[in-house]
């Protein structure tokens, strides 16, 4: 079974690749310098995404359960 950790992780490594093989393609075809500010604003914001996704704390678990009343 597919866990949602994993699943962001595989997710947002796609979006780093993505989005930088979109900046690298539409770049060999020439863009403008406010294209190129999008691109590296896409890409740096993807990698962001890409690092929050490992770095951020997992929600704490609790180490045992409560016995119901």
């Amino acid at each position: 079974m597919i866990h949602y950790n994993e699943l962001a992780k595989w997710g947002s490594a796609s979006l780093v690749i993505v989005s930088g093989g979109l900046a690298g393609h539409y770049a060999a075809l020439g863009m403008t310098p406010v294209q190129w500010l999008g691109a590296a604003s896409a890409v740096l914001g993807s990698v962001s995404v890409a690092v929050a996704v490992r770095v951020w704390p997992a929600p704490a678990r609790p180490k045992t359960q409560r016995l119901r009343d």
